[in-house]
Parts: structure tokens; C-alpha cells; sequence
């Protein structure tokens, strides 16, 4: 991975070469990575969420024309599209996530002003650790500094939440937003997604992350994720109730014949799965390594068994994970579907646990896997410019707020 140093430059280059001119602001918004709580977002439970330090960088110059114009640098694209004028984009998927945010922030009465901009991101894309949200997020810090108005950053997220439910069409919840505006440096954050507060949980010295990317993209938006999500919600109306965030295991178990089958797996694998979320909250910071282990094992074998988000390659990568020198506890992360996977690593084997993923995998699948250590990093916020190099960033919050 380029240092910060040689980002700067490359998207400095970019940024001259297809604006002519060198980009006034910076804008930052990172990835995240669930550490327990698949799909319990949407049903307003609890997710243990970290920001990591992989993100989204949007170099930016303020323009009078109404216009934003885009390159992706990335995938090597441009886009671009009038403020007076906003409609999604039939070839060019990734502008719609800029496309959206824009409309939605004039929806909620807010003035813009155009701009050019160089996007580049570490985040890799269709992976489960929210390239979009990443995108989503940065977009709406530039115009947010370019334009002279100031959001919350929870109502920030809100905003770009809607941005992806009602514009883009994938009805996500409030989890990877509210990761990206509102991460904490250094630990996670438990989130509850029905009042949208959180706690720092502290991750125990010892303990490090690693994604592991099965190199299979997940595309959320075609279909299974939907389908899901009405499956929870149709459990919910049955049981008479706004949520399943309302009911307990006891409950369910009680009343379980009164959903059709796949409603109820599924009711099953999210009450489940917010339950152990909170344990998992307790045990890391404890370094419960046992309980860790544990509670992983559980979350997996639920996703593939009652959820059912598992692919070939994610039961593969999971083996790969579980049989690698150092691991404590490893299990999906995001949507699933493909994409990435999490594990928690002991930090003096990190190296070695990364080194037998692949080669395990590679040796099941024919593909060799990329794996990243990476650590929890403050939300979205503007990066100083220096001499052509970038200070370090200023998030939307304080991290009083942001906790």
C-alpha cells in the first residue's frame, strides 16, 4: 500500500492532469469491518462495529459551474453531472453513490456548490467493509467544507444512509454510515441501532484484526440482501412487533411456530446474533480469548446455517482462517455473499496467521487471497494540506461525541 506521502503525490498528479489545476481540500472517510452483529442493523439491534484504517480520500477544488466532475482513480473512470439537474447513472454505478448524497443533501435543503475531485480509495471495492459508505461519506464532508453549512455527523450518516436506500436502491441500514462519520481511533464502537448511541470498547492489547478477502465480490443490491431483510421484517409483523430487536430467544422460541419456516431461521440467527454482540463487547475487552472463539465460531455457523449468506468461497476462507497459526476467533463480516472475512489474531503470530491463510486458501481455491492487519481509525473528516503533504485528519466530531 502507498505510503501517505505517495498517495499524496499520486492523487495530486491525478488531480493536475485531468483538472489542470492542484485540488484545494482533502476529504477523508474510512471502511469498517463488523467484529460481530451480521444483519442486525436493519432490525435495530447491536452491532460491535470498528472504522479501519483503510479509506476513502477525495481531493478536491471548488468550482462555479453547478457541476461536480469525478475521476475515479481507482477504476479509472470519470463522471459528472449538474446539481440543477440530478438522475442516476445507467453506466456508471459508482457515481451514483456521489450522485445520491448530492440530492439527498439538497432534498434536506442544503445549498452546494460544484467542485472538481480525484477520488482514491484503500478500501477494496464489493468486500463487505464499505467502499460505498466510505464514498458516500467523503462526498458529503467535501460539500460540507466547500459549501459553507454544518451537519452532525450522525445526521450526516442519516443523510447518506438515505442516500443508498432511496437513490442508489440498496436498502442498508444505519451500520456502515454511522461507522465511517463516527469511528473512534484506537477502539471499537458498540452501536445500538435503535437509538443510534454507542459506547468504546477497547480492543485487549495482544489482539490484532486481519481481513481476510476471499477475492469473490459481493453485490448486495442484487437481490439476497432484500430478500432477507423482508424475511426479518415479515417475522417482526407476524410476532406483532416493530422489530425483532423486541423479542428474546425465549420468546421466539415460544411463538416460532407461528412464522413460516425461512422467516424464522432467519428471526432466529438476528435475536441470536444481537445477544452475542453484547457478550462480544465484554469479552474482548477482557481478552476472554476462549470466549472470543467461541462466540465466533457461533456467529459463522449461524450465518451459514440459518441466514444462509455463505459462499464456497467463504466456507473455504473460513477453514483457511481457523487452521492458521495465532487465530483466536474468525467469522464473516458485512453482508456476506463473498467479500471479506474477519479474524481476531494473537499480535506476535499476525504474520504467521496471514502467511497460512494463504497458502491454505490458494491451495482450495486456485486463488491466492489478499489479507490485511488493520486498526480501528476516527471517522470522516478533512485532511490539512502541508507542503504538499496531508496532516492528519480532522474528524467530523470530537471523540467525546463520537463515543
Amino acid at each position: 500500500m502507498l505510503t501517505e506521502a505517495e498517495r499524496t503525490r499520486y492523487v495530486t498528479e491525478l488531480f493536475q492532469g485531468n483538472f489542470g489545476t492542484a485540488p484545494e481540500l482533502w476529504a477523508r472517510a474510512p471502511g469498517r469491518v463488523d467484529l460481530m452483529g451480521s444483519h442486525t442493523d436493519y432490525n435495530l439491534g447491536h452491532v460491535l462495529t470498528v472504522a479501519i484504517n483503510r479509506d476513502t480520500w477525495m481531493a478536491a477544488r471548488a468550482t462555479n459551474a453547478g457541476i461536480v466532475r469525478v475521476y475515479s482513480a481507482n477504476l479509472d473512470e470519470d463522471d459528472s453531472f449538474s446539481l440543477t439537474s440530478i438522475e442516476r447513472s445507467s453506466t456508471k454505478s459508482w457515481g451514483n453513490y456521489i450522485r445520491g448524497v448530492a440530492f439527498v443533501l439538497q432534498e434536506h435543503g442544503l445549498q452546494l456548490s460544484g467542485f472538481d475531485t480525484v477520488v482514491h480509495s484503500t478500501v477494496p471495492l464489493e468486500s463487505g467493509l464499505s467502499s460505498s459508505a466510505a464514498l458516500e461519506c467523503a462526498t458529503a464532508v467535501v460539500f460540507q467544507a466547500l459549501s459553507g453549512w454544518h451537519l452532525e455527523p450522525k445526521k450526516m450518516a442519516q443523510l447518506c444512509q438515505k442516500a443508498e436506500n432511496q437513490f442508489v436502491g440498496v436498502k442498508c441500514g444505519i451500520l456502515d454510515q454511522y461507522s465511517s462519520c463516527l469511528g473512534k481511533q484506537g477502539c471499537a464502537l458498540l452501536l445500538d441501532c435503535r437509538c443510534l448511541s454507542t459506547r468504546p470498547v477497547p480492543i485487549a492489547h495482544g489482539i490484532r484484526m486481519v481481513i481476510c478477502d476471499t477475492c469473490v465480490p459481493r453485490r448486495v443490491a442484487e437481490g439476497e440482501y432484500a430478500l432477507r431483510r423482508g424475511q426479518c421484517e415479515e417475522a417482526a409483523e407476524r410476532l406483532g412487533l416493530a422489530s425483532l430487536r423486541e423479542v428474546t430467544l425465549q420468546q421466539l422460541e415460544a411463538r416460532a411456530g407461528e412464522l413460516p419456516p425461512q422467516a424464522s431461521k432467519r428471526a432466529r440467527f438476528i435475536v441470536m446474533e444481537n445477544e452475542r454482540v453484547l457478550r462480544l463487547a465484554d469479552a474482548l475487552p477482557a481478552d476472554d480469548r476462549a470466549g472470543i472463539a467461541t462466540l465466533c465460531a457461533e456467529s459463522f455457523a449461524g450465518a451459514r446455517d440459518l441466514y444462509e449468506i455463505c459462499s464456497p468461497a467463504m466456507l473455504a476462507m473460513k477453514d483457511a482462517m481457523t487452521d492458521a497459526p495465532g487465530v483466536i476467533g474468525a467469522r464473516q463480516a458485512g453482508a456476506g455473499f463473498g467479500g471479506c472475512m474477519v479474524a481476531l489474531v494473537e499480535a506476535e503470530k499476525t504474520e504467521d496467521f496471514r502467511t497460512g491463510v494463504i497458502e491454505s486458501y490458494q491451495k482450495s481455491m486456485g486463488v491466492r487471497p489478499e489479507t490485511y492487519t488493520v486498526e480501528a481509525a476516527a471517522g470522516a473528516g478533512l485532511l490539512g494540506s502541508r507542503s504538499g503533504e496531508l496532516s492528519a485528519a480532522t474528524p467530523l466530531s470530537s471523540p467525546e461525541e463520537a463515543a
